[in-house]
């Protein structure tokens, strides 16, 4: 990951969104999450009655398949957007949308392949009995266990022993997929076919509940960390090595200056490793004993005892509308034609994948969707002008193709960021709303909105227009996710 940033371009600025099925649903179609009437899911787990054999693949897929809403003919997804310009497309590991998806609902995304889960709740056991190859279910031999082998947690003394009973566990999934893309990646460019190719790889690493085949090298003796911890930081470790690779692989293939590598994540930082009087579940603030509740007591990775410091000084984690839950990591790689070690301050959103990877394949349609292309920053095309902020800071750059501010939905409620800094943060169960300044707090815990109320108006007003008029319309709950197949 150090040499995706070193030799391309890393953003400060990026965010997605606050938890992963929304986080795939706003890259695959170039929309935020905050419209109405929203993202539709399914329940997960669906497909565990495969192996219990109360269902064939085939009464789950149709079940499914009658249970989504249509798509509209219209509608455009991230494959389709590089299907169309020729390119050959993969997907592999974790499914591309929500909670379940089908082979019809993959093809129509615009997957050529697919190799992977279709199941979010059996891609958090890394050992699965099965998979799915094109439509087409896949056994995996030496893997017997219904669930997958999902881990116990928070960290005892018997989900350690449960985790290392190796008894249905043989062949790790990451194996499966990291060989899979470089497959992917040298039948692509093999002399007879030498096809354009676009690889999306959602990888389930580092998500939990912890599992390695075993605790890597660099961390065996590490006395910081206990062992969950170094069984969880061995998973990290697996996907930065999986990353390099991908990178040596397409050096190999001599297709290192011909592609563009983009890295990010799908929402913030998560605690898979808690156990009692270290990092603790239910989030507890070990200083005090009271749990966080995000709002009038945040979450921070010192006050929590995390080891990892996950949030890097921000508040709050994955599922939370804080920066920590939503401010995430974006690298991009491009020998030639990215330089190397670039730094950008433009504010992008996860939903400005798809116009950008338009741009990038000359995809001839307009879009409809509420991204924007940064394909000419990576390229460092100057579209920028200097301009002074209203806080008198030091002249910053504003790129006039980027977002004015960008706007997401959470179950804590929707919120908004400008472009020079602002954000406005919502906290629905209270009704409350937050003003703060990310340059000089990205720790937001100077609430601004009582000093600032012309601000908090402003923002207030482009928050719910952006929600369609109605908040609510960014205040997520469970019930979004439970579509309810009838079989």
């Amino acid at each position: 990951m150090d040499r995706l940033a070193n030799e391309g371009m890393r953003f400060t600025n990026a965010y997605s969104n606050m938890l992963c099925a929304p986080a795939r649903a706003s890259l695959l179609t170039g929309f935020s999450d905050v419209r109405k009437p929203g993202f539709s899911y399914t329940k997960g787990k669906i497909y565990q009655k495969i192996s219990t054999n109360d269902l064939s693949v085939e009464q789950v897929t149709k079940a499914l398949d009658a249970t989504f809403p249509p798509i509209p003919k219209e509608q455009v997804f991230l494959a389709q957007v590089a299907q169309q310009a020729g390119y050959k497309t993969a997907q592999f590991g974790k499914l591309d949308w929500g909670f379940a998806t089908t082979p019809n609902r993959l093809k129509r995304h615009g997957w050529d392949y697919h190799l992977g889960y279709m199941d979010h709740v059996r891609a958090h056991g890394f050992y699965p009995p099965f998979l799915f190859e094109n439509g087409k279910l896949k056994p995996i031999k030496g893997n017997n266990l219904v669930n997958g082998g999902k881990s116990l947690e928070p960290e005892t003394e018997q989900a350690f022993q449960e985790r290392w009973n190796r008894q249905g566990k043989e062949v790790y999934s990451q194996d499966i997929f990291i060989y899979g893309v470089l497959n992917f990646i040298r039948n692509a460019n093999n002399k007879e076919q030498k096809q354009p190719f676009f690889i999306y790889f959602p990888t389930q690493l580092p998500h939990g509940p912890v599992a390695i085949p075993a605790v890597h090298p660099d961390f065996v003796n590490d006395r910081r960390l206990t062992q969950i911890e170094k069984e969880y930081a061995s998973m990290v470790k697996r996907l930065d090595d999986d990353v390099g690779l991908i990178l040596d692989e397409l050096k190999t293939q001599g297709l290192d200056n011909n592609t563009l590598v983009i890295f990010t994540s799908d929402n913030g930082h998560e605690l898979y490793y808690a156990q009692q009087g270290r990092a603790e579940k239910p989030y507890r603030d070990l200083t005090t004993g009271k749990l966080f509740d995000n709002y009038q007591h945040k979450y921070y990775s010192e006050l929590a005892n995390d080891v990892f410091n996950g949030n890097g000084g921000r508040a709050g984690l994955k599922k939370s509308n804080l920066q920590g839950g939503v401010n995430v990591p974006l690298l991009a790689r491009w020998p030639g034609k990215i330089t190397a070690g670039a730094v950008s301050n433009r504010l992008v959103a996860s939903y400005d994948m798809l116009p950008t990877i338009a741009e990038l394949v000359k995809y001839p349609e307009k879009l409809a969707v509420d991204g924007l292309s940064y394909y000419q920053t990576l390229l460092g095309n100057d579209l920028g002008k200097e301009l002074g902020n209203e806080l008198g800071q030091e002249l910053v750059k504003e790129d006039k193709t980027a977002h004015d501010y960008i706007v997401y939905g959470s179950f804590e409620g929707p919120i908004l960021v400008t472009n020079d800094g602002w954000k406005i943060r919502s906290y629905l169960p209270k009704k409350a709303f937050e003003l703060f300044y990310l340059p000089d707090d990205k720790a937001e815990k100077n609430d601004l909105s009582v000093l600032r109320p012309n601000k908090l108006k402003q923002l207030k007003k482009l928050l719910i227009d952006a929600c369609d008029g109605d908040s609510n319309n960014g205040f997520v709950s469970w019930q979004q996710f439970s579509l309810d197949p009838q079989f």
